[in-house]
């Protein structure tokens, strides 16, 4: 599909936010971060990162409950995120916050370990697998995402930088109030918990750059567009210059296609039965705009 510019004053999506498929996974990406705060992070001092990271360091230094500044602490976030980003994903993102913030509160989950290694590795997890399948559902339920997002339009910086420069300062915090060790485990947690909710979020659909080199070329061409309903960019170059065959050359067209991963080896397979002596290479994507790509609509 082509990518449209977001309508900034669009009305809320209600129907979107209260589909089933968005609730399922709001409700259930929720309920496992909720595990994952009360069964582990919590009750040992472990932080994640973000508002929720901050949530807990106040909550470790006030008696004020945890739900409380959950939501205090969201709110500007997210009515930036209203403002800025789309009404739906504010709305959206304000509901899971609420949402959790309420299991928080009435939901007794016991300490499931005391073991640090464990409590680092499966609340990371947890948290990232929640974090990703809120994502997933079309909102968030840390409003430093929200920054991160409006942010990286307005500066040089991608998201992830943005996102790991506050979580310094907020790691830092925790070497101060829970001491050295809890600030290294919490490292730890934000690393797993930052790499499921990207495959979470990602998974089989992450998009790869895949750059083909054949005398083929043309037939080659027509079975990505034609075959697979994939589009192309070509550039006009050589192909030879083989070892102890470098005066041996022919021009060519070097094709360029995105694909997700899931699609990688069907088109690798049908393009060695073509020219079995075709030369490609696989490059990750961090970005994909603009074009004709079909990919899995979030909605913002």
């Amino acid at each position: 599909i082509k990518q449209k510019k977001v309508n900034k004053s669009n009305s809320i999506d209600w129907k979107s936010i209260f589909s089933l498929k968005s609730m399922i996974f709001t409700i259930t990406g929720v309920f496992i971060a909720v595990v994952a705060l009360k069964g582990f992070m919590i009750p040992n001092n472990f932080l994640d990162g973000g508002v929720t990271a901050a949530s807990i360091l106040l909550n470790g230094t006030f008696n004020v409950d945890f739900s409380v500044f959950l939501i205090i602490l969201n709110i500007p976030f997210f009515y930036i995120g209203y403002l800025k980003i789309s009404k739906t994903f504010g709305v959206q993102s304000f509901i899971a916050v609420l949402l959790m913030a309420v299991l928080m509160y009435v939901v007794e989950i016991p300490t499931i370990t005391d073991d640090d290694f464990l409590i680092a590795a499966f609340g990371g997890f947890l948290i990232g697998l929640g974090i990703g399948l809120v994502i997933r559902g079309g909102g968030i339920i840390d409003g430093l995402e929200v920054i991160a997002i409006y942010s990286q339009k307005k500066s040089g910086f991608t998201s992830s930088e943005i996102i790991l420069v506050i979580n310094s300062i907020v790691i830092l915090g925790a070497a101060f109030k829970f001491g050295i060790e809890a600030a290294m485990y919490s490292i730890l947690v934000y690393f797993i918990a930052i790499k499921t909710s990207d495959y979470v979020v990602d998974d089989f659909e992450e998009f790869t750059a895949l750059t083909i080199v054949s005398k083929e070329y043309e037939t080659v061409k027509s079975l990505i567009v034609n075959d697979f309903g994939k589009a192309i960019s070509v550039y006009k170059g050589e192909r030879g210059y083989l070892p102890g065959k470098f005066e041996i050359k022919h021009d060519c067209d070097i094709i360029l296609t995105v694909v997700t991963r899931l699609e990688i080896h069907r088109i690798k397979n049908a393009i060695y039965e073509i020219d079995p002596n075709a030369f490609f290479y696989v490059q990750s994507i961090k970005e994909v705009k603009g074009g004709l790509i079909r990919r899995p609509v979030k909605k913002h």
